[in-house]
């Protein structure tokens, strides 16, 4: 196991897993990327917030919906010792179709939202995703 420590945050990651360059260019607010051949994708975000975790989780789902998203399951649960939602959804695109695993967690006036794209139908990314998430210290 690695470990990724971005001063807000702390976890651990598995070897299998590369960290890439957070592209903070079109998305100033990321801070991890990493990602599990080509196709897993696993990125995190902070940014300040007024919003609680009962309305986020309606605006989440909102936009899942809206983006043509089927919402699989949506869950407040306990990770990390935090409270948290937890939320995967099913996105079909003209190009691709991919399940999304997130985790949402607000913790000093601040949203933390880690987010995996996966092509992976055997479920090792998701829980290999659950134990990056089990690890966090903020």
């Amino acid at each position: 196991m690695r470990t990724f420590n971005t001063g807000k945050i702390t976890f651990e990651y598995p070897d299998s897993w590369e960290v890439e360059k957070a592209d903070i260019l079109s998305n100033p607010d990321c801070i991890a990327t990493l990602s599990k051949g080509e196709n897993n994708l696993f990125n995190a975000v902070v940014f300040p917030t007024a919003t609680n975790l009962d309305d986020y989780k309606i605006f989440m789902e909102d936009v899942i919906s809206d983006d043509g998203g089927v919402i699989i399951s949506s869950d407040f649960i306990q990770i990390a010792g935090k409270d948290a939602i937890k939320v995967h959804a099913n996105m079909d695109t003209p190009e691709i179709n991919f399940d999304i695993y997130t985790y949402v967690f607000i913790e000093k006036k601040e949203i933390y939202i880690f987010e995996l794209r996966t092509l992976d139908i055997s479920g090792e990314s998701e829980r290999e995703f659950k134990n990056i998430i089990s690890s966090l210290k903020f």
